[in-house]
């Protein structure tokens, strides 16, 4: 924050200045003599430095200058002096003080174009250009990417004299680049290249800088990268990033994680509309801890927000993202705040919109693990549903611009309660939002399973590897949509934007991976070979579960939107806020009985009111019992 106010005000001292200079040059060369010169002066001082604020001109930094920036100055400049035109003859009318001629704000213009401009370029001219050191002895790199992301890195790299990498050249597979060169370095080949050109050159290191690259070529290239016993360092771009804005730089690369290598897919999202959508709002995130819940706040914290509230019933987990936001966004910091509370508790609730004011609310607090919740249905409804009714009403009240409630694929013909409680949310949230002065647009978004996240899929394999085997499947044909954390994440921001209100929007997640398969080739980009090295066993379905899961489904059928991947569900039934309210009386009697009666009632009352919640058809397939505690969970 401190720096953000010393940049400020420096840009507004030398625009200050150099105002005033090009308006003694602009009056000195047209020979204008003036006896209201000093109020002049400060009137066209006044309204110019109105025009950069509001453009947000004094935002930019500095040494990351762009040409998006120089346009944003171009423009601004130029509508600043098309209005003091304007003003000028209208004034001059009625006082002869403001009689200047057009030739005077022309010179002004330019002659005050070129000092901003070369104020702002100048610590990237010195970084890039002016300071001539030796270049550094980094490790020898190649570059796969040769646009803006590629280009931006290595401006990184001269900024710090490679002192840690060394670039030998990119590879691109666009033929029109190829031959090229960047800032000095050659584009020398296609990707399919890219075993030849790491053995000829000698590299040690490779940087990814193309973040729509599909994750088979990711494999492929990962595969020849393992192979070669001379590359130490791998590095890729982040799943998701705003790659609009011009400071990327090298520390924000990454390694390249298990999720890239077998379910990296490639989600387009207009990330200017995300942006208009959050800007300068205030934000609650609730199960900001979570793995949905975190990446939600990491994405959403790029849209310069006034306000984000992070909200969670575990303090580690809040306390951990506290940390990790403190060095991502020290700027920002001031902003965020990071409350410990439970949405069961309206009480909490009251006092955090009341503090706040919360103007977008995304809701991912929930209870998840399937099988977890089928022996603590009680608890599944008091924060699914409960919670969900607390924290809607509250957001309801305060007249909460939008409300998002995350949902999952489970909540579609649900065989488990977890999935019966999401479904019941989705229908709380409607019949909150369809009351009659309700100014709050409620919006559903569901989805399938994502790589990553605690006690899903892939972290369990992985460990199951590590320990050496067995990897636990539940059945042979057991197939589930899978995404990215990052890529599912970028889709709710979409649906969030372009919601309506009262809807429930569903996400295409690709194509279904059949889980067996997911297990062997985790096991094969460890350099290992299925069932010789680790083997894999079948344990049976567990309570709750399906063999296949269902997003786009014939029980609702769908709407399609602009974005291709999102479409809205078309609800068959829907309660109103009363029936809502007479169904949560219901439960709660029921979540108030000791078990395993309340179990058994909380059950029944979802098979009633639940639309399409019954047994899972393959209930009678063997689960086994003593591979329980390995069997992984799959998980929204």
């Amino acid at each position: 924050m401190k720096m953000e106010i010393k940049r400020t005000g420096f840009f507004l001292l030398m625009d200050a200045i150099i105002i005033c200079s090009t308006f003694f040059i602009s009056s000195n060369f047209i020979h204008i003599s003036n006896a209201y010169f000093y109020e002049i002066l400060a009137f066209i001082l006044l309204v110019k430095l109105t025009f950069f604020a509001s453009r947000r001109l004094y935002k930019i930094t500095w040494r990351y200058v762009s040409i998006n920036d120089f346009y944003n100055l171009f423009i601004t400049a130029t509508a600043a002096s098309l209005s003091l035109v304007v003003l000028f003859s209208l004034l001059s009318t009625k006082l002869t003080q403001f009689e200047y001629p057009v030739s005077f704000f022309l010179i002004d213009w330019v002659v005050s174009l070129f000092f901003m401009s070369s104020v702002r370029i100048a610590k990237r001219l010195y970084l890039e250009v002016l300071k001539k050191k030796h270049k550094g002895e980094g490790v020898r790199t190649i570059i796969l990417g040769a646009g803006h992301t590629g280009e931006m890195i290595l401006r990184d790299m001269m900024r710090h004299n490679y002192a840690h990498f060394y670039p030998v050249g990119f590879l691109d597979d666009d033929p029109s680049k190829i031959g090229a060169f960047l800032h000095g370095v050659k584009v020398l080949s296609s990707l399919q290249d890219f075993e030849r050109v790491v053995a000829d050159e000698q590299i040690e290191a490779v940087l990814i800088a193309m973040p729509t690259l599909h994750f088979p070529q990711l494999k492929k290239i990962y595969g020849s990268i393992k192979r070669n016993p001379n590359i130490k360092i791998v590095k890729t771009v982040p799943r998701i990033y705003d790659y609009d804005i011009p400071d990327f730089r090298l520390k924000d690369l990454e390694d390249i994680s298990i999720e890239d290598l077998i379910g990296r897919q490639s989600v387009n999202v207009d990330r200017f509309l995300i942006r208009n959508f959050l800007e300068g709002k205030r934000v609650l995130i609730t199960g900001a801890g979570g793995s949905i819940g975190s990446e939600i706040s990491l994405q959403v914290c790029s849209a310069n927000l006034e306000k984000a509230i992070f909200f969670d019933v575990d303090e580690t987990e809040l306390h951990s993202l506290q940390l990790k936001f403190k060095q991502k966004f020290p700027h920002l910091f001031d902003r965020f705040h990071f409350v410990v509370g439970d949405v069961r508790d309206v009480k909490r609730l009251e006092e955090v919109f009341q503090t706040f004011s919360p103007q977008v609310v995304f809701h991912a607090a929930a209870y998840k693990h399937v099988p977890m919740m089928e022996d603590n249905a009680r608890e599944a409804v008091k924060v699914n549903v409960f919670g969900t009714y607390n924290l809607a009403t509250t957001a309801a009240r305060y007249e909460v611009d939008k409300f998002i409630l995350i949902s999952t694929d489970k909540a579609v013909r649900p065989t488990s309660v977890m999935g019966a409680t999401k479904r019941l949310a989705e229908q709380v949230c409607k019949a909150v939002g369809s009351q009659k002065n309700t100014k709050t647009k409620f919006i559903a978004v569901r989805f399938g399973n994502v790589l990553g996240s605690r006690g899903s899929v892939l972290p369990l394999f992985m460990e199951q590897i590590r320990a050496g085997g067995p990897v636990t499947v539940t059945h042979h044909e057991m197939k589930r949509y899978f995404m990215t954390i990052p890529e599912a994440v970028s889709l709710v921001l979409q649906s969030s934007a372009v919601g309506s209100g009262n809807e429930v929007m569903v996400l295409d997640m690709g194509k279904s991976v059949v889980i067996m398969k997911l297990a062997e080739d985790l096991i094969r980009l460890q350099g290992l070979v299925p069932y010789k090295d680790i083997d894999i066993q079948v344990v049976g379905l567990r309570p709750g579960e399906k063999l296949f899961e269902e997003i786009l489904t014939s029980e609702e059928g769908t709407i399609a939107t602009k974005h291709d991947r999102i479409f809205v569900a078309c609800e068959s039934k829907q309660y109103d806020i009363r029936n809502i309210q007479l169904i949560l009386e219901a439960f709660k009697s029921a979540t108030e009985e000791y078990a395993p009666v309340g179990e058994l009632q909380v059950k029944k009352l979802l098979r009633t009111h639940v639309i399409h919640y019954e047994e899972p058809e393959n209930s009678s397939l063997v689960y086994d019992q003593k591979n329980s505690a390995n069997v992984f969970s799959l998980n929204s």
